[in-house]
């Protein structure tokens, strides 16, 4: 266990934070949960930095890196279809719940092939579009809590509204890239899945 790493693991307790700064009636606590999940965010980026900075990359750290962050963003995707005290609909409306459901089911589909992959001593390389769609989900996450955050907090309606559809245009698109890469990958690691593991992945 190392720094990087305990950075990395940070964004699990972080959504729990995050969650019940948005289902509690107390003043602030919608932007609190804006500004924690952008900090969790930054781990993102910073946990990856620090290790390779000081030369500690381990497969661990990669697989707990790709796996906090589907927790912390899928997580917060759920509890964003549920109204929250103080907002006059749920930050992500009712057929969002299939996009979320697509999210969730890609998300843990390729978790569960590096976790086969790791089982036979390989580490799927992170692809080029899957890094964008995870850094396309986050932000389409904060943005949704800002637009939040603008409406409880800060009162201006106006500027929520055009925000929390900034924030869902951006959510589709997220959904979109996370499916192209989903598919990228079944397409580039279907010898797993056929039983015939071939040693091209990435370390």
């Amino acid at each position: 266990m190392n720094w990087p790493n305990i950075i990395t693991l940070s964004r699990v307790p972080a959504l729990f934070v995050v969650v019940v700064l948005l289902f509690v009636a107390l003043p602030w606590a919608a932007t609190a949960a804006f500004v924690v999940f952008v900090l969790g965010g930054i781990t993102d980026w910073l946990d990856g930095y620090l290790a390779r900075r000081f030369k500690i990359v381990s497969n661990f750290g990669k697989l707990m890196d790709a796996l906090t962050d589907k927790v912390l963003v899928v997580g917060l995707m759920i509890a964003m279809l549920v109204p929250m005290p103080g907002a006059r609909a749920p930050l992500l409306p009712d057929w969002a719940v299939f996009l979320v459901l697509l999210i969730f089911g890609r998300e843990f589909l390729i978790t569960g092939l590096r976790l086969v992959a790791a089982s036979q001593g390989r580490v799927l390389a992170a692809e080029k579009t899957g890094k964008i769609k995870t850094v396309l989900q986050l932000v389409s996450v904060a943005v949704l809590l800002l637009a939040h955050a603008l409406a409880v907090d800060f009162k201006n309606e106006a500027a929520a509204h055009f925000v929390q559809i900034t924030g869902l245009w951006l959510f589709i698109g997220a959904t979109l890239l996370t499916a192209l890469s989903g598919v990228g990958y079944l397409v580039k690691y279907w010898d797993m899945f056929m039983g015939h593991p071939s040693g091209d992945a990435g370390q």
